[in-house]
Formats: C-alpha cells, structure tokens, sequence
C-alpha cells in the first residue's frame, strides 16, 4: 500500500521513478515508519577465532579494561557489552568451523551432506533459517516496522562458491543466503538496476531536476536530508569508480581451497559500511549482516605487515608468539572495522526521531570459534554496541558457559520479537539470558 501510495505521488508531482529511493525516510511527505522507535540489528562477522589473552578483559561489571584486540572500541566504552562464556554447544555432523558458521546464528545442526571438512563427518547445510531472518520475517509483518527489503547481506571478500564454510545467514532449511561483497553490485541493488558503470556514474544528472522538485514541497528539516543523501550518493559514485580502477575487475574472488591475498579488502569493507549506514539512515532495512571473508578465510593482511593467511595462523600453538602477536593485531584490525561502524552510526542523526543511529542500532561482532587451533566452539567471542535492543550497556559479562541459543532468543526479545525458542529447543529451556537489561 506505501508503495502504491509513492509511486501516485510520483506521478502527481510529475517526478521519475529513480526518486523513489529518496522518498523512504521522509517525515514530512509522511512515508517515513514513524510509528515507534526504529530498531536495528547489525551482525558483523570475522573468522577463525581469537587470541584470548589479548580479547577478553580480566574485570567483570562496568569496571573493565580493554585490552588491545578491542582497543578500537575504547570510544564506544558506554554503549558496549563484552559476553564472556556464550558457547555453541550445537554438534551432530560437519567440523567446528562448518558447525560454527552454520550453526551460529541459526542455532540448530546442520543436515547430512556430501561436503567434507577436516577430520569429521561430511555435512550439509543448516536445518533451520537464522535468527537475522525470523527478525526480518517479524518485522516484515508489520506495516509500521516494514521496510523495503526487510535486510541486507553485505559481504567483504566472501568467496563465491557456496559450501557450508561461506554462509551464516538462511531463510529456512537448506537455504543459504549469498551476502553482496560487490559495493558495485550492492549500490545497484539499493538505486536501481543500472546495466553499467557509465549509467551509474550519470544517474545524478539525470535526478537533479527531480530532486529539486522534491525540495519545494518537503520540510526544511528532509530538504537537509536530500542534499546529505545527494552528497552521499556522488561521493559513492566517486569512490566506486576508483575501487573498480584499482581492483581491475568488478568482483573479487578466491577460489575454492585457495588462499588469495587481496590489499583492496579495506577499502572495500569502508565501502560496505558506508552503505549499510547509508541504508539504514534511508530505512531501506533494520537487519544487515556484514560478513568478512568466510570460516576458515584465508586472506593475507599485508596492510598490516602478516604474509601469512589468516586460518593458517589460527592454527599455530600458543607458545608461537609471533603468531599469537599477528592474530592479535588482524583481531585489533576487524575491531576498527566495528568501530569505524559504531562512529559512522553515531555520528549520523536519527532521521525523524532522536539520537543517533547508534543510539537505535545494535551491533553485534561474532566468529565461528572460540579459538582457532583448538577449534573450541565454547567461548564464542560476542561483543555488542549501541542502543537498540536496550540493554545495559558499558559492561563486561562473564556467564557460565550458557548456549549461544538463549543469547539468540535474547536478540528476539530486544527487538520485540518474544519468542520462547530459537533453533535446538533442547537449549532454549532457560529462556533469554536474565542479565541484559
């Protein structure tokens, strides 16, 4: 029905269809969900464990220090919680890391399968969909928290073949979804369907005139918001163009078993952030995953001066310090990845409401293991920021070892979303974890 209405109102004010994308979040013209306060989940995801030592903090409660893998976060002190002790205590078929991905945000095991993995059983893919989607699915019901693509699945170098080690989102049993990792192809999905760059680097010129119709019948308040979105989107159309130069092809790939190195994942990880906040301050979503590489990614960190591939490194002892100092600092580098997330959140308003939209947003940072040359699925690191789920933040939990499922359900609940189990019921008994709020 918003949409019909849009598409009329486009037509009485004789403006072109590509405007549409402009009209999500505008107050005034009152096609802005401004129901209620809007609330947003981000799951961000990095592999092959972490360095305990040099992640989790020796204090509990809101007297902690960050030691240096989350030093990045220091910024966001208040509006962070560190949970100690969230373990996957789902088994049955595949290997830690497939279970691990698999079974992350889903919660429940993975079907038999023909691909095979380390020295366990073959798998398949999960038997349930994940908890991202059943809160896409929920908020999707509704006509005051719909949005128009409910979420969004970016990726950052994932590879393109699809196995159980590269997919952690699913819209039900054996239904992976395959996260964007193409700022090109993303950024075409959110404006349009532009066959090439050259269409895409002009589509401005093309809304100008529209745009400036738009202007004389919004409030002073959405004219602000059209020049920032207008700014966004030609600095966009700017850097995408550099990156396409730079990477010499539009998608970049690793093939299967391969450990390919790319120096451009930086770049395209500020990119993929710059877009989900963009989509968010547009409210063309409230869910997005943003997947770096994949379970047991390998990519080299030559920006960071590791030759070495990342899950190569995740298997050296302890005793191997430098190593251990390497993991550490790839650990340190996707915190300042959440980080630079958590400041572009924060520093862009809430459009219609107050705050941030940090203050709004919770994101949550997460791996497959506990901790890499053990493959331990207990411990799993999770770190949350912001305010979206009310929680109470600015605190360092550690929980007595309780299944990663009540932490999921516990999402559900923060996002209104009560229900009573999620995944394998057998670890849903104890409900949401009870210390959150």
């Amino acid at each position: 029905m918003v949409d019909a209405s849009r598409r009329s109102f486009l037509r009485d004010l004789g403006l072109g269809a590509a405007t549409l994308p402009f009209l999500a979040n505008l107050p005034s013209l009152g096609f802005a969900n401004q129901g209620r306060r809007k609330q947003r989940l981000v799951v961000m995801f990095s592999p092959n464990g972490i360095v305990p030592g040099t992640f989790w903090p020796d204090e509990q409660g809101e007297s902690f220090a960050l030691k240096k893998s989350l030093e990045p976060l220091a910024p966001f002190r208040e509006q962070l919680l560190i949970l100690n002790g969230v373990c996957d205590k789902v088994r049955g078929d595949g290997d830690s890391h497939m279970r691990g991905i698999g079974c992350l945000l889903t919660g429940i095991e993975l079907f038999p399968g023909n691909i095979q993995g380390g020295s366990d059983t073959p798998a398949g893919w999960a038997s349930g969909l994940s908890i991202d989607q059943e809160l896409r699915n929920f908020l999707q019901r509704n006509p005051e928290t719909a949005t128009r693509f409910g979420s969004l699945e970016f990726g950052v170098l994932v590879p393109e073949r699809a196995d159980t080690w590269t997919r952690m989102s699913y819209v039900g049993p054996n239904k992976p979804v395959t996260p964007i990792d193409d700022p090109y192809q993303m950024f075409n999905k959110l404006y349009g369907q532009q066959q090439d760059r050259e269409h895409l680097r002009s589509v401005m010129d093309g809304l100008r005139e529209d745009l400036a119709k738009l202007r004389r019948v919004v409030s002073v308040e959405d004219r602000q918001l059209l020049d920032e979105h207008e700014g966004f989107v030609r600095e966009l159309e700017r850097e995408l163009a550099a990156s396409d130069e730079s990477l010499g092809h539009a998608v970049p790939r690793l093939e299967p078993g391969a450990k390919e190195e790319n120096d451009n994942m930086p770049r395209i990880s500020q990119l993929q952030i710059d877009l989900l906040v963009n989509s968010f301050a547009q409210d063309f979503a409230r869910i997005a995953t943003l997947q770096h590489t994949n379970s047991v990614g390998g990519a080299k960190m030559r920006w960071l001066g590791v030759e070495e591939g990342h899950h190569d490194l995740s298997h050296k002892p302890d005793s191997d310090e430098d190593a251990q100092s390497k993991l550490t600092r790839i650990n340190h580098w996707f915190c300042e990845q959440l980080a630079y997330l958590a400041r572009r959140l924060a520093e862009t308003p809430e459009p219609g409401g107050t705050g941030s939209l940090l203050d709004n947003t919770t994101i949550v940072w997460t791996n497959e293991l506990g901790k890499g040359n053990s493959h331990t699925l207990d411990n799993i690191p999770f770190v949350l920021v912001g305010g979206g789920l009310n929680f109470r933040m600015g605190r360092s939990l550690k929980l007595p070892k309780v299944p990663h499922n009540r932490l999921l359900i516990s999402l559900a609940h923060g996002m209104g979303h009560t229900i009573d189990r999620f995944g394998n019921p057998d670890f849903c008994a104890a409900g949401p974890l009870s210390d959150l709020t």
